[in-house]
């Protein structure tokens, strides 16, 4: 079994969200933040044959860096990582799947149920990273996601703490209803680089699709 470069990505993103990680038996992946309020699945290439849990996932990935082309090999309790050649190989155990933190199947449906949303835009990569910088720039962790009177939407970086704090807002496409104020955890955005649809829930949830790659997250409002 060969891991792809896309997934390897995805796998990185992942070990930022969630140290541990369980890839369940078939092509989708998917985790979950300690404190719940992030959650994402991803379908992937590649075909699990079983349960895979790792304790250490940024761990794992360094390992599978140490060799060229790294080709897996999975036995029940572990799996032999070698490059192509099969010169070099590394035995890596795995740790059982009831230790680790992972999401329920039936948290992804849940999630992906959802049918109710005040808001929708679209969040280009170029945007997503405007909105980091003026939030390093400023200090500030908060993002307020609100419609215009003239149509489209907001999002303005703010202090949340102080209503006279330095603002950065940027315009982005979309539309939505409602006067209720969406605000989202800038830390929360630990998400892969790219273009998304994003829609804001009145249930205090916001979905990231990717508009290229078949990944998304969950992330909660703030209260």
């Amino acid at each position: 079994m060969n891991i792809s470069e896309n997934t390897m990505q995805i796998l990185k993103n992942y070990s930022s969200i969630n140290p541990n990680f369980i890839a369940r038996k078939g092509n989708v992946i998917t985790t979950i933040s300690e404190a719940k309020n992030i959650l994402s699945s991803c379908s992937v290439e590649e075909e699990f044959e079983q349960d895979v849990g790792i304790y250490d996932l940024s761990e794992f990935l360094n390992v599978l860096s140490l060799v060229d082309q790294p080709k897996l090999q999975m036995e029940e309790k572990w799996v032999t990582v070698s490059d192509q050649t099969g010169r070099s190989k590394i035995k890596y155990f795995f740790t059982d799947p009831e230790m680790l933190t992972s999401p329920t199947e039936k948290m992804i449906q849940n999630a992906s149920n959802m049918a109710t949303f005040d808001i929708s835009f679209t969040l280009d990569n170029d945007t997503l990273n405007k909105v980091k910088r003026a939030a390093a720039a400023l200090g500030h962790t908060s993002m307020k996601v609100e419609t215009k009177d003239t149509g489209g939407v907001m999002l303005t970086v703010f202090d949340n703490e102080n209503p006279t704090s330095n603002t950065f807002a940027i315009d982005v496409p979309g539309k939505g209803e409602g006067e209720g104020l969406h605000v989202i955890n800038i830390i929360n955005l630990k998400i892969v680089p790219g273009d998304y649809d994003v829609k804001i829930s009145n249930k205090n949830i916001s979905n990231f699709i990717h508009k290229e790659k078949p990944i998304q997250y969950w992330i909660a409002l703030e209260k």
